[in-house]
């Protein structure tokens, strides 16, 4: 019996989709599979102690205010710290300029509901976030796309887009992508921002990961690029409230993913009008959790000395999973190495697709996320798919290190490349059937 509950959806859910993350989560389970596939930080690595201590003080110390509402902004002492925190990145942010969110993925969400009419076009990287589309497509968003290689988002490609289309905002994960692991040159960097302010299109800047560099040199945001930009255009313009960027960050990838807290860093007009779309949401975000993490984060040299020490076990493994991976994998597969966060990504031959291949994968107790899903449906695609043509970017996949031990990354990409050489066999004697016909 059909129940009449899908005729009552909005028309916008039609764009709704599931994150195939999250699905494939539920099959890799099993405490025998070695997953490849979640974007999950090491539980290892959460200040467990200090997280523990917080509560007691902070209840002792604040009474019922750390239990009560709070403003829609967020808890003032973590809003001053992360001031300090986009200091140190080179951006002379004000506390009035900061918004916390329940995770950054509300951010991108928020965002989305202020900036997005339905059919708006949005500029973005091919392969890009996967949780970005989700939140986007709810509001009925279009998108074009520049392809990235080993220096990032391939910004050349940019400005032919921006004369042809009007675009309501370029968005950008310039460090560590997630899922492809790149990051965008410095010089790249300069030219986008100058080309976004020349034709007025502004940018989301997605960085959940700046932290987490554990080699090579730091590289500006784009948010203090487009500071500087607009400082010498107007040196009136009081800190970058003529700015052209929207900044989000996290600190799941630094503290704990469980106290779901991330921020947003805009000039004071776009953050008022976020202020009012979160009242919408959810009021504010926990206030006891942002209580704690200011607790935890706040002593002189904590925060330092953590990351530094993720850094290290993250640098670990992402070795550990390239050596092996020059052990394992056939000729012929390619992937990126990168300079930090959590992930790299593996380009296959052409023909073989990733999706079909990770059933057996998963038999063999191995599991990634394909890389399909990461391509988002564009303007210039609508109409010309083939049920006959594999997807874009079917023959690549992504692969998380940092939630895995180096022993389990050497039996997992053992157990992959094993996977990976069956299905570039079966090709070649595919293609060779076909050539005898």
């Amino acid at each position: 019996m059909t129940t009449p509950w899908r005729r009552r959806y909005a028309k916008r859910t039609q764009q709704m989709m599931s994150s195939i993350i999250r699905e494939i989560l539920k099959i890799t389970q099993q405490p025998d599979v070695i997953s490849f596939a979640g974007g999950l930080p090491a539980p290892e690595s959460f200040p467990v102690a200090e997280i523990a201590r917080a509560p007691q003080h902070i209840l002792e110390t604040t009474g019922t205010r750390s239990l009560q509402y709070s403003p829609t902004e967020g808890y003032l002492p973590l809003r001053k710290l992360i001031v300090e925190k986009m200091a140190r990145f080179g951006v002379t942010a004000s506390e009035d300029n900061i918004l916390i969110t329940t995770g950054s993925q509300q951010a991108l969400d928020l965002i989305g509901k202020v900036l997005i009419d339905p059919g708006d076009v949005i500029l973005c990287e091919a392969p890009t976030y996967l949780g970005a589309l989700q939140a986007w497509m709810a509001y009925e968003a279009q998108y074009v796309t520049v392809p990235t290689d080993a220096d990032g988002m391939q910004v050349d490609f940019v400005e032919a887009i921006l004369k042809k289309r009007k675009i309501k905002f370029i968005y950008a994960l310039p460090n560590f992508q997630n899922p492809g692991g790149t990051t965008i040159s410095g010089a790249r960097r300069e030219k986008l921002v100058a080309l976004a302010d020349r034709y007025n299109v502004p940018i989301i800047e997605d960085d959940p990961y700046a932290e987490l560099r554990f080699e090579g040199e730091h590289i500006p945001p784009l948010l203090a690029l487009d500071e500087k930009r607009q400082q010498l255009k107007d040196p009136d313009c009081e800190h970058f409230d003529c700015g052209n960027v929207i900044y989000t960050s996290t600190f799941s990838k630094t503290l704990a993913p469980g106290l779901r807290l991330g921020w947003i860093v805009a000039p004071r007009e776009v953050t008022f009008k976020l202020v009012q779309a979160k009242q919408g949401a959810d009021l504010h975000s926990s206030t006891f959790d942002q209580y704690v993490a200011y607790e935890v984060m706040s002593p002189e040299g904590f925060m330092a000395n953590h990351v530094g020490k993720i850094q290290k076990m993250y640098k670990e493994r992402r070795d550990a999973m390239l050596a092996a991976m020059e052990k394992f994998f056939p000729a012929g597969v390619q992937w990126t190495r990168p300079q930090g966060g959590l992930f790299l990504w593996v380009t296959l031959p052409v023909g073989i697709n990733a999706t079909a291949i990770l059933p057996e994968a998963v038999m063999d107790k191995v599991a990634f996320v394909p890389g399909a899903p990461f391509f988002p449906p564009t303007i210039e695609a609508r109409g010309k798919t083939s049920k006959k043509k594999l997807p874009a970017g079917h023959n690549t996949m992504r692969l998380n290190f940092s939630n895995a031990s180096v022993e389990e990354i050497n039996l997992g990409i053992e157990r992959l490349g094993g996977v990976i050489a069956k299905a570039i066999a079966a090709q070649k004697i595919r293609i060779r059937r076909k050539r005898k016909k």
